[in-house]
This record gives C-alpha cells, sequence and structure tokens, in this order.
C-alpha cells in the first residue's frame, strides 16, 4: 500500500497580502501593466497583429514627419549656398555691358533649387547637397560644365562662360553689321508694309463706294427709263384702240 503523498503547505500569500499594507501607486502601476500583458497575451494574435499594425503608423507617421522637416531644411540650406554664390558673382555681373540683357541671374526655388545664369545655363546642387553642378542645355542635350564643392571654383568657371557668350553675341552683331543689316533692314521694309496696309485700305473702300453709287444711278436711270417706255406704250395703244 503506498503512502499518501504529503499535503501541499498551505499557501500564505494570501495571508501575506492581508497582513501587508496597501501597494504604493509604483505597485500598482506596475500591476497594471502586468494585467493588460496577461489581456493580450490572452487575447489572441489578431488583436496583436492590430496593435503592432497601430504602434507601427504611429511610426511611421512620426518617420515622415522627421523626414519632411530634413528635405525642407535641406532645401533650405541649398537655396542658401546658391544665393551665397550669386552674392560672389555680383561683381562680375557689375562689369556686363548696358545694353546687354541675356543675363538674368536669380535662384529659382522649387523642388531642385536653380540659380539661373542664363535661359540655357544653370547652377543646381549635386545629391551631397554640397557640391555645386553647373550645366547648359544644347541641342544635343545637357552638359556640365563645372562641377565643385567650392564656390570660387563656380564663380571661375561661370565668368568664363560669361565671357563667351558675349563674344558670341558680338560675332552676331557683327554678321548682322557686314550683311548690310539684314535685320533691321527687314525690319524697316514690315514697319513700311504696315504702314501702307492702312492706305490700301482706305482706297479699296473709297473705290468700292464709287462702285457701288454708279451701280446705283444705273439701275435708278434704267428703271426710269423702263417705266416712261410703258407709259409711251399705253399712250399710244389709248390713242389707236379706244379713241
Amino acid at each position: 500500500m503506498e503512502e499518501p503523498l504529503p499535503a501541499p503547505p498551505a499557501d500564505t500569500r494570501d495571508d501575506e497580502r492581508k497582513g501587508a499594507s496597501d501597494p504604493t501607486p509604483a505597485e500598482r502601476l506596475s500591476l497594471r501593466v502586468e494585467r493588460e500583458r496577461f489581456a493580450r497575451k490572452d487575447a489572441g494574435p489578431l488583436d496583436e497583429r492590430i496593435a503592432s499594425l497601430a504602434g507601427a503608423l504611429r511610426r511611421a507617421r512620426l518617420e515622415n514627419a522627421e523626414r519632411s522637416a530634413a528635405i525642407s531644411d535641406l532645401r533650405a540650406a541649398e537655396i542658401a549656398r546658391l544665393e551665397m554664390l550669386a552674392d560672389a558673382l555680383a561683381p562680375v555681373l557689375a562689369q556686363l555691358p548696358d545694353d546687354c540683357d541675356i543675363f538674368d541671374v536669380g535662384v529659382a526655388p522649387g523642388e531642385r533649387p536653380r540659380l539661373f545664369i542664363d535661359q540655357i545655363g544653370f547652377v543646381e546642387m549635386d545629391r551631397d547637397r554640397r557640391t555645386y553642378r553647373f550645366l547648359q542645355d544644347t541641342r544635343h542635350g545637357r552638359v556640365g560644365l563645372c562641377e565643385s564643392d567650392s564656390a570660387d571654383d563656380l564663380v571661375e568657371a561661370i565668368t568664363a562662360y560669361i565671357a563667351h557668350r558675349l563674344i558670341e553675341r558680338e560675332k552676331a552683331l557683327a554678321i548682322d553689321y557686314a550683311s548690310g543689316g539684314a535685320a533691321q533692314a527687314l525690319a524697316v521694309r514690315a514697319a513700311a508694309a504696315r504702314e501702307k496696309t492702312p492706305a490700301r485700305d482706305a482706297d479699296a473702300s473709297f473705290s468700292g463706294k464709287v462702285s457701288r453709287a454708279a451701280a446705283f444711278i444705273a439701275e435708278f436711270f434704267g428703271a426710269a427709263a423702263f417705266f416712261a417706255l410703258l407709259a409711251v406704250l399705253a399712250a399710244w395703244a389709248y390713242q389707236t384702240y379706244f379713241a
């Protein structure tokens, strides 16, 4: 015959709880956290997925806000660097001829801020937001003229670019002068043609009025002659047949 198992020791936790003092606020908070943890474990995997998705959404919103703020800060830094480069170009631009209007230097803010030198040349920042890239649009595509993280190198490259553009402008003016001012002559002929056009319109309108008046007079006298002939025929018929 087997010996009976010894009785389990009496649970003294209830007695200890009864004898202990009331829990502190920190203990109550820890107990509440443990209850929620056990309740979440007993709730099933669906609630866990919902809770994890809600946390992931909160983290994604925070990361998106931080990324947006970082992008705006980087764009502001790019604009500031380009404006500093424009200030460095001011002494060079001050030496341009007064009648030269092919250069319109200014920073265009946007998704990719750019410092435009003219309509086909501009400076933008590289992806590292520290390197300047001087680009030009040509018939064969966009080409790079200079790339450096030093503003002095860009000022030198842009100065050389402006000098070449001024030489191209002088050549164009020289060709126009050598051709006898073909462009100016064409403009003069176009202005003369515009001046003659109203006179021709006036002559055409006057001749039209004269032709319409002559046609009206011819119709009037024709109708009068016709009715006079009818009157003569009526008088002859009356004298012949009724007199």
